[in-house]
């Protein structure tokens, strides 16, 4: 055992989550931070993340409040074209560099403890083990853990398949498409949510015939149309979407129901609209990217894979046949987990757990200020009582819900209230930089007439999708 080490917080994980909780407990407090991280720098997911994948939504909501990411420039080229920029991996990964290097550590309240396990020790205890040199460090902690990892979720890149493959397959998660040496006469992409969709625009830019593509998917999912998701000039629109979205679940005689109305509209987009999706994670896509999607015609829907033998695929009803000029793509990771719900406010703990729909670096970073600036728990687990992340249809329903009772909560919180209307990370803060705009105007009045009736049909939906 070495040195000890006393800090205010130990945040465990210096992904979006850990940094954004930290950036806000440094502006809104005076409180000391160490952060330990199994990996060799800051960033979580997107350190391993494959080369071509870029952020769903806008930079301009993503990263901690304090420092902005990009440029705020409309991309004029490419897929995203017409749309506020995207950060790639590699930007992404040196923003949370700058983020540690220039900005956290110079504060002199923070130390900072990559490739490193953290362990609970007895009694409560905290410590953690150096991998490169086995070196423990006992952690004395004056307020509280911050566990920012109880909902890490796990991704094709860092995981093995979740079936069997025969030997002599070639199966290469997204990532390594990119390497590949030898040319394959046919592509099998395996998955059904981001990945598998990133995966598939990639090969057909590269120019990739989409009939050289099968694409197996187990489920059908739901996705937000970018152009409602956009920040500044754009931003009208974006409120725009709050309104539809409330006019829809005011209506709406089914869970269904909400999302046809909201299809019907653009908001939510579907690659097929011959299939009913099941699924709904939250993540934004283009309609250019869709129609790239839409050229795939060989879709597989027999469930999910079980083995990839050297001459079939085996799935859950069924078989296809394949061979060894084929490689597979496993874009399956299992994704993120859904443990029990536990308070995310404790005596010595904060445990990161979403708590309303929306941008998770505005979710997380709110977590911050609220730990900050909130003195007792019961009031912050009030103010923030956890959801789990969003997978089914019906999930989207109740985090909404959860949005419009939290943010009603919130709103009695002077403090809170300021924050949220002056940070970056809130897509809706600076909404009333366009109060006259027509569509803000609209929409206000939209919200009026719908936004009770939408909270009360939630409830009803809700206990009969149950």
């Amino acid at each position: 055992m070495s040195d000890v080490i006393e800090t205010d917080y130990l945040v465990v994980g210096a992904g979006a989550a850990g940094m954004a909780f930290t950036d806000s407990l440094l502006t809104h407090s005076d409180a000391t931070v160490t952060i330990v991280d199994r990996r060799q720098a800051p960033g979580g997911h997107w350190i391993d993340a494959y080369p071509f994948v870029r952020l769903h939504q806008p930079s301009a909501f993503y990263g901690v409040a304090s420092v902005p990411l990009g440029n705020d420039a409309v991309d004029r080229s490419g897929l995203n074209a017409g749309f506020y920029e995207l950060a790639n991996a590699d930007e992404l990964r040196a923003y949370y560099a700058q983020v540690m290097q220039q900005h956290f550590i110079p504060s002199g309240r923070v130390r900072y403890f990559p490739g490193s396990d953290y362990v609970a020790g007895p009694a409560g205890g905290h410590r953690f083990t150096s991998r490169l040199t086995g070196a423990t460090h006992e952690v004395r902690v004056r307020r509280k853990l911050v566990d920012a990892t109880y909902l890490e979720g796990s991704i094709p890149a860092t995981s093995a398949p979740p079936f069997e493959v025969a030997d002599g397959v070639r199966c290469v998660a997204a990532g390594d498409i990119t390497r590949l040496t030898h040319r394959p006469e046919r592509f099998v992409v395996i998955g059904a949510g981001k990945t598998a969709l990133d995966a598939c625009v990639w090969l057909i830019s590269q120019g990739v015939r989409p009939a050289a593509i099968r694409w197996i998917k187990p489920r059908e999912g739901w996705w937000l149309n970018r152009s409602y998701h956009q920040p500044h000039t754009y931003l009208p629109d974006f409120y725009g979407g709050v309104g539809l979205q409330l006019q829809a679940m005011a209506h709406a005689t089914s869970v269904d129901d909400v999302f046809a109305r909201l299809e019907s509209n653009g908001f939510f987009l579907r690659v097929d609209t011959a299939v009913t999706p099941t699924m709904c994670h939250g993540a934004i896509v283009s309609e250019v990217e869709l129609g790239l999607l839409r050229q795939i015609e060989d879709v597989v829907r027999l469930g999910r894979v079980r083995r990839i033998e050297r001459d079939r695929i085996v799935l859950d009803e069924g078989a296809v046949p394949t061979d060894e000029n084929t490689v597979h793509v496993h874009c399956a990771a299992r994704g993120l987990p859904h443990p029990p719900l536990r308070p995310i406010f404790e005596s010595a703990r904060v445990t990161v757990q979403p708590c309303f729909w929306g941008f998770a670096c505005y979710l997380f970073a709110l977590l911050g200020v609220v730990e900050a600036t909130i003195e007792r728990d019961e009031d912050k687990n009030r103010l923030c009582p956890p959801i789990a992340y969003w997978d089914k249809n019906a999930d989207y329903l109740s985090a909404f819900l959860a949005s419009l009772a939290g943010e009603q909560a919130r709103a009695a919180y002077p403090a809170l209230a300021a924050w949220a209307k002056s940070t970056r990370l809130n897509p809706l803060g600076a909404i009333g930089q366009y109060r006259d705009h027509p569509t803000v105007v609209e929409t206000r009045e939209r919200i009026k007439r719908f936004g009770s009736a939408a909270a009360s049909n939630i409830v009803k939906l809700l206990s009969v999708s149950a």
